[in-house]
């Protein structure tokens, strides 16, 4: 394994090379990154105190009274007494402070569509997800966008195969034979399924893919759940669940009478979801499968 302290610090180095927050100037302007950032913070709202600015932002008391200096000599702010507390001042934009704060969004959001605009739609999926995945880990918060359920993408089929295998290796130590079967599941449903009774969903947070699931057809009244899979970074948000109830709905309008699924007894987190939608345990048999010696397992419900 790599040093992680070096991996962060170089990822650092390149990502501020790519936003330019290295140059003089930001994006072309006089001011700086943090100047900028201080003029952002008082553009969302009519007025500030100086002492909010100073814990929002986290800066110094005299760096922070320096940057004021400068705006106000410019012409881009205005300082009043709190009506509250005489001794707390006051700071809001004056109209060339908001029209020059303006003119930076509107060349961040410019000088930001370019440089993703190269990317494919899967490609920018993917960045904003992993963006969405630092924030939720160095801020310890767990991701808070909406779940949405789609059709797969052209890609995404592929996606699943690729998630599968990586996270089924990394948890639970299955070999590359849990891959090639993914892939052989897969193959088949795009292949050839009925979409009158046959359907896959792929679970999206922020625009990128967190979990997936198929429904098919195991005989004539029998439908089969397959591929149920959400991502670590995703789990606790409900994904699993939604992607359950989803494949039963269409179980039930597809006229089958009966769900069942195929499991291993090392997943414990699925299991949990199966049960609360409703599953019990059939059948389970010992079986030497992707490396290990494992239970082999069969859930079904009544629909």
């Amino acid at each position: 394994m790599s040093d992680p302290v070096a991996d962060v610090r170089a990822f650092n180095r390149f990502y501020t090379g790519v936003i330019g927050v290295l140059q003089e100037g930001l994006l072309s302007s006089p001011y700086t990154l943090t100047e900028a950032r201080v003029l952002f913070e008082l553009a969302h709202g009519a007025a500030a105190e100086v002492v909010d600015l100073r814990r929002v932002l986290g800066l110094d008391a005299g760096y922070l009274s320096r940057i004021l200096a400068r705006f106000e000599a410019d012409g881009l702010v205005r300082r009043s007494r709190s009506a509250a507390d005489a001794r707390r001042q006051v700071i809001e934009l004056t109209g060339a402070g908001r029209d020059l704060q303006a003119d930076l969004d509107r060349r961040s959001d410019a000088e930001i569509a370019e440089l993703i605009g190269g990317l494919g739609e899967v490609d920018q999926r993917r960045l904003l997800g992993a963006m969405g995945t630092i924030r939720a880990l160095l801020g310890g918060q767990a991701p808070a966008g909406m779940v949405v359920l789609r059709p797969p993408a052209p890609g995404d089929l592929g996606w699943v195969v690729q998630r599968h295998g990586a996270i089924y290796a990394r948890e639970f130590g299955w070999d590359e034979s849990f891959e090639a079967l993914v892939a052989r599941v897969v193959a088949d449903y795009a292949a050839d399924h009925d979409p009158r009774r046959e359907a896959a969903w792929i679970a999206e947070v922020d625009g990128a893919p967190v979990g997936c699931v198929l429904c098919v057809r195991r005989d004539d009244t029998t439908a089969q759940l397959r591929l149920l899979l959400v991502e670590p970074a995703a789990r606790g948000m409900g994904v699993g669940g939604r992607l359950v109830e989803e494949c039963l709905r269409f179980a039930r309008r597809a006229g089958y009478e009966r769900i069942m699924l195929w499991t291993y007894d090392a997943t414990v987190d699925a299991h949990r979801i199966y049960q609360r939608q409703g599953f019990t345990l059939d059948e389970e048999k010992k079986s030497r499968a992707f490396g290990h010696d494992m239970v082999e397992e069969i859930w079904s419900r009544d629909l």
